[in-house]
């Protein structure tokens, strides 16, 4: 979740600083990488919570 976060803020960063297309388009990229990493880290927590292998502690499941 913590490298979805910082690749939005890049992508934020980048899209500020872009002074073409082509960087606008790789930072869009960026972002939606980010998007579905953080899509897919939720699903796994979600799976891990579900069967009790969660730890709320260190963010990490069994697995």
């Amino acid at each position: 979740m913590d490298m979805a976060r910082q690749l939005t803020v890049l992508a934020d960063e980048g899209e500020a600083a872009a002074r073409d297309d082509g960087c606008a388009v790789l930072c869009g990229v960026l972002r939606d990488c980010a998007y579905k990493i953080r899509g897919r880290a939720e699903l796994e927590r979600a799976t891990h919570r579900q069967q009790g292998t969660w730890d709320e502690h260190t963010g990490a499941g069994e697995g």
